[in-house]
C-alpha cells in the first residue's frame, strides 16, 4: 500500500512539469497537452486526499473534471485546427490573432 505523500508527490511533480511546458513551449498543442497533465494531476491528488479521508466526494468531483477536461480538448482542439487553416502555423508567438 502506498501512503498518500506519494501519490502527492507525484501529482506536485506532475502539475510542476505541466506548468513548465505551459511556460516555455511555444506549440498550442503542446500547451493543450500540458495544461491536461495539470489537470490529472489535480484529479490524482483529489483521489489521494478522497481515500485518505474516506470520502468519496473528491473521487466524484475527478469525474466533473474530466468531463471539462474532454470538452475544453474538442474546443482547443478545434481552434488549433482552425487557427492552423488560417496562419499555416500553431506557433503561440507568430499567431498574434488573439490578441486585443
Amino acid at each position: 500500500m502506498v501512503p498518500a505523500g506519494g501519490y502527492l508527490l507525484v501529482s506536485a511533480l506532475l502539475f510542476s512539469l505541466g506548468v513548465m511546458g505551459v511556460l516555455l513551449r511555444r506549440s498550442a498543442i503542446v500547451m493543450f497537452m500540458c495544461v491536461e497533465m495539470m489537470l490529472n494531476a489535480v484529479n490524482l491528488s483529489l483521489v489521494a486526499f478522497s481515500r485518505l479521508l474516506g470520502d468519496p466526494t473528491g473521487q466524484v468531483l475527478v469525474f466533473f473534471v474530466m468531463c471539462v477536461a474532454a470538452a475544453e480538448v474538442s474546443v482547443g482542439l478545434a481552434l488549433v485546427i482552425a487557427l492552423f487553416r488560417n496562419r499555416e502555423s500553431i506557433d503561440v508567438d507568430q499567431i498574434r490573432l488573439l490578441r486585443g
